[in-house]
């Protein structure tokens, strides 16, 4: 049995003397964790992906293009503006490419990297070391902390944690107002919220996500990514033996104990781990990376600068807590060959993958038509001979202008000779940006020119203030 098994606080209990069994909880109360603050490489490159994802975040809602919020997911419109494209319910298509360039995307650098995204750029592991940063200015570091809490309830201790939790509260309400602002114009939102008149909706769905980033980064913390998080059950699936994982070496630091800086532990039979314990205090979900591979490690590297700084003092190389792979520790291929071993199987077929999505995706993007076009027969009069003597079919058609700007289009008709298209304003429509027009149509063609039964037509809607904006549809042409 793993000691991981055996520190589960199960109860063996006897059975009853009238054969009954007695029900037991497995429940084990929450320790907390107070991960100690650490400087180091790995350190730097979290402080930076947190400080770009939250620049992103916080600020994207705020940037305008053509004087419209530049990144807005507008349902009540059913229109979605992504940095100066509109898209509309009928480009569903695209939302499933976004997905599944995102899971394959994910799939891929898990395969190659191990937990990237839970270490760097998760919300929960992001925002959980913003409320650290918060907690160590105001309460200080680890031993501080605990010290702190082990107190009992007096003026300072008070004050801290009204403080502590004051900031919290008002960084969580900022965050749900952003978020809010990604599905209504965060301007707008800003000025509502001004004058304390923002809408009820607005208003539940600000609480709501203020209230989950403040409860799950100040107080759930790692009991998300342990017991809630279901990639951080699945994510193994994606690990290979050449996955770059955060492993401690065992051959080399075991077995492990303390020594005299300088003795020659080597001859004492000691390997080069002093268990100092320091990866295990600066880990943010309390695990200790020395007994191997853990669903709960979250990837964030913590230990390997601890341990770098620890191999530093004691003038040993750093590297005994790092980032490699299963097959290097097992001595099956020499340090230092990760890139070559990129050309896996599983690497392949995700790059090719990725690949192919990404390039039709690119592809449609820059062939799509911000135009969309819907014709409907008249079914009140279907076909009709003028005072003229031409034949005469009507039409209902809908133009809907999926583009920044207002467009002037004409309508016009190709497939029978003679064929000429009356409309009000000369066939010419006036379209707002985002907006849809629906115009009666009236398709004129000389009796030599419309034999008996159904001819096929193309209507040709084209914006005339712009080229390369038009579509063609098709439609029939009846003759009795």
């Amino acid at each position: 049995m793993s000691k991981k098994l055996q520190d589960i606080p199960v109860t063996v209990v006897q059975m009853k003397d009238d054969g009954e069994y007695e029900e037991i909880s497995l429940y084990a109360k929450h320790k907390k964790v107070y991960p100690r603050w650490i400087n180091g490489f790995w350190n730097k490159w979290r402080i930076f992906f947190v400080i770009a994802t939250q620049l992103f975040f916080y600020g994207v809602p705020w940037l305008t293009i053509n004087e419209r919020q530049a990144l807005l997911f507008d349902l009540v419109e059913r229109k979605f503006y992504i940095f100066g494209l509109v898209f509309l319910p009928q480009d569903f298509i695209y939302l499933t490419a976004l997905l599944i360039l995102c899971a394959f995307g994910l799939f891929a650098w898990t395969t190659i990297g191990g937990r990237l995204w839970c270490g760097y750029a998760c919300p929960q592991t992001v925002y959980t070391e913003i409320f650290l940063w918060a907690e160590k200015w105001i309460e200080g570091d680890r031993m501080q902390r605990i010290k702190l809490d082990a107190e009992p309830l007096n003026a300072r201790k008070l004050r801290l944690k009204a403080t502590k939790h004051a900031i919290w509260v008002l960084f969580s309400l900022w965050t749900g107002f952003t978020f809010v602002g990604y599905f209504t114009p965060i301007h707008g939102l800003w000025e509502a919220a001004l004058s304390f008149g923002v809408g009820p909706w607005e208003t539940f769905w600000i609480l709501f996500y203020g209230f989950a980033t403040y409860g799950n980064a100040g107080w759930l913390r790692e009991q998300v990514c342990k017991f809630m998080c279901p990639y951080a059950r699945f994510q193994s699936v994606m690990f290979d033996a050449d996955t770059l994982i955060v492993s401690y070496d065992e051959q080399r630091g075991e077995p492990r104990g303390s020594r005299k800086k300088g003795s020659d532990y080597k001859a004492e039979g000691k390997g080069d781990c002093i268990d100092c314990k320091m990866c295990v205090q600066v880990c943010p979900v309390g695990i200790d990376i020395r007994e191997g591979l853990q669903y709960e490690c979250i990837g964030c590297t913590a230990c390997i600068d601890a341990c770098d700084e620890i191999m530093d003092k004691m003038q040993y190389p750093r590297g005994l807590i790092r980032y490699t792979t299963q097959n290097v520790l097992e001595g099956k291929v020499p340090e230092g060959s990760f890139w070559s071993r990129l050309k896996r199987p599983r690497v392949i077929m995700y790059a090719v993958i990725l690949s192919i999505v990404f390039a039709v995706t690119a592809i449609s993007l820059a062939l799509r038509q911000p135009l969309k076009v819907n014709i409907a027969r008249d079914r009140v009069a279907l076909v009709r001979e003028t005072d003229e003597g031409w034949i005469e079919n009507s039409y209902r058609v809908q133009i809907e202008n999926a583009d920044e700007n207002a467009h002037v289009f004409v309508i016009e008709a190709e497939g029978l000779p003679g064929v000429r298209v009356l409309a009000e304003n000369d066939n010419r429509v006036l379209v707002e940006s985002t907006g849809i027009v629906e115009v009666a149509v009236k398709l004129q063609v000389p009796p030599e020119n419309a034999p008996k039964g159904a001819r096929d037509i193309e209507l040709i809607v084209r914006a005339d203030d712009r080229s390369g904006i038009n579509s063609r549809e098709k439609a029939t042409f009846l003759n009795r």
